[in-house]
């Protein structure tokens, strides 16, 4: 079971690439973090349960890395996203073409396959409240399903929060 989550992760991951972008405060010294909590007030902009996948992956993430969930944390986590549709990249092209002696011209059109593509933007902000504020930022951009089953989103979310806390903490 194992091995075959493996392999669908590496699957999704290939197929769909993740960009991210890191950022944090120069200086912060990231040994100081050890608790986490979420803004009670947060609005992911997800559906209900891509929010709770997201959480999840999130929380597994972090608990791998030694962070603890706290009443009390050190820093919050702030999510936002959002979407937007791209036209696909593939196309067919249709050409006609001629030549005289001395003129030449040609038309070539495009055609679009498939549907638009939908790419999600999910933001996340770590925010120390009693220090610096915003000390670390990662924005990740994906290619989104929304048809995909659970399962499909639930491996899509633990390949972005994998991606995105790749480089926290950063090394300074």
């Amino acid at each position: 079971m194992r091995f075959s989550s493996l392999f669908v992760l590496l699957i999704i991951v290939s197929c769909a690439p993740i960009y991210v972008n890191h950022d944090y405060e120069k200086g912060t010294d990231f040994s100081k973090y050890k608790t986490y909590n979420y803004y009670d007030n947060i609005n992911t902009g997800l559906s209900d349960f891509d929010a709770k996948r997201l959480f999840s992956a999130l929380d597994e993430a972090l608990h791998t890395k030694g962070f603890q969930m706290s009443t009390s944390p050190d820093f919050y986590i702030d999510i936002k996203s959002s979407e937007r549709q791209s036209m696909k990249r593939n196309s067919v092209g249709v050409g006609v073409g001629g030549s005289g002696s001395h003129v030449g011209g040609g038309v070539s059109v495009g055609i679009p396959i498939g549907q638009p593509n939908i790419d999600r933007k999910i933001q996340f902000d770590f925010v120390d409240e009693n220090g610096i504020g915003l000390f670390w930022q990662a924005i990740s951009e994906s290619t989104f399903k929304p048809n995909d089953d659970p399962e499909s989103k639930e491996m899509a979310f633990k390949a972005i929060v994998d991606k995105v806390l790749k480089k926290f903490p950063p090394n300074q």
